[in-house]
């Protein structure tokens, strides 16, 4: 597995990483052995990164990380995300408050059962909360030994300025892919001036650029992405033509889609860090193929061509998602 820098650290990790969101939920039907090895076949081939969050499953699946990877820490960068509340009646909203980022590593510290965290984020901008006094936060829990690297997730341009300010941030991290890349634009040409790393979350479209799922049928009940706009019946049946696009591309340089997704995000630049989710080997051991996958210039035009983002039909979230999102 190759690797990269993490923006400024000095830190290499895997090119590829590991999402982690959809191992214990959420996505499909849950597997804990399949999902067990998955994190260890990962481990196997050289892919470091692993990504997790407290929100994720309330805990969960921060608690079944940090077992599969017992015994093997050495081996491992391993990311959390704080700053997500739930309320009663389910929404999610952004708490920064300094309670609230403190009290939430410790308990990531305990369910991970991890002496240190090495990159902790802001899951989410709380508006009510100054970045400034937040960073402030991050940048004590460095001083403290509890984190080695801050970041934040879905930034924009001047909210990455400002925290950058107060602390070095190791990482942005965004959604980036072939059908989102607009929306993220202006932070990732911030991140480049200033030595941020852009880790890249859902860079297969939530599996839907992968071009393995062929109806909103496909998803099992319970499954979250049921709710996204994207997979709503009529949205989805337009956006099949994305991923027929893509797989024509594919088939002509002789990979699969989701390695040209992949190609293509890394083919950003050199400081883009993505972290394509899977809970199935087969799944992990195609999208490591992609690292060494290098397209050139007219090539990664062909696939933007190929996907306009106006052919895309539904917002990447649900409504009460969006509002949380600081681009």
């Amino acid at each position: 597995m190759k690797q990269r820098k993490l923006g400024s650290t000095g830190e290499l990790v895997s090119a590829i990483g590991l999402g982690c969101m959809g191992m214990v939920g959420w996505y499909g039907q849950r597997d804990d052995a399949e999902a067990r090895a998955t994190l260890h076949r990962a481990l196997d081939l050289g892919i470091n990164h692993l990504d997790t969050a407290a929100v994720y499953q309330d805990g969960d699946n921060e608690r079944f990380v940090g077992e599969a990877i017992r015994g093997r820490r050495s081996e491992v960068f391993i990311a959390t995300k704080c700053g997500i509340a739930r309320t009663p009646d389910g929404r999610v909203t952004a708490d920064n408050r300094a309670a609230t980022i403190r009290r939430s590593c410790d308990e990531s510290l305990q369910r991970l059962g991890v002496e240190q965290i090495d990159l902790f984020y802001l899951h989410r901008i709380d508006p009510g909360v100054p970045i400034e006094d937040s960073m402030g936060v991050l940048a004590g829990l460095v001083q403290a030994g509890k984190i080695r690297f801050a970041g934040i997730s879905e930034a924009g341009p001047e909210t990455l300025r400002r925290a950058h300010r107060v602390h070095p941030l190791a990482a942005l991290q965004s959604e980036l892919s072939p059908w989102t890349r607009n929306a993220c634009r202006a932070s990732l040409e911030v991140c480049a001036e200033l030595g941020i790393a852009f880790v890249a979350y859902s860079p297969l479209g939530r599996g839907f650029l992968t071009g393995a799922i062929g109806s909103a049928a496909d998803f099992a009940a319970g499954d979250t992405r049921r709710m996204f706009p994207r997979f709503q019946p009529e949205n989805f049946r337009q956006n099949l033509a994305a991923v027929e696009n893509l797989r024509e591309l594919a088939r002509g340089i002789g990979c699969t889609p989701a390695q040209l997704s992949l190609a293509w995000v890394l083919g950003q630049w050199q400081g883009v860090l993505p972290i394509p989710g899977t809970k199935k080997r087969r799944y992990l051991e195609e999208n490591a193929v992609a690292a060494g996958l290098q397209l050139s210039p007219d090539q990664l035009a062909a696939i933007e061509r190929a996907i306009p983002e106006e052919l895309v039909q539904g917002e990447r979230y649900p409504d009460g998602m969006l509002a949380t999102l600081n681009v």
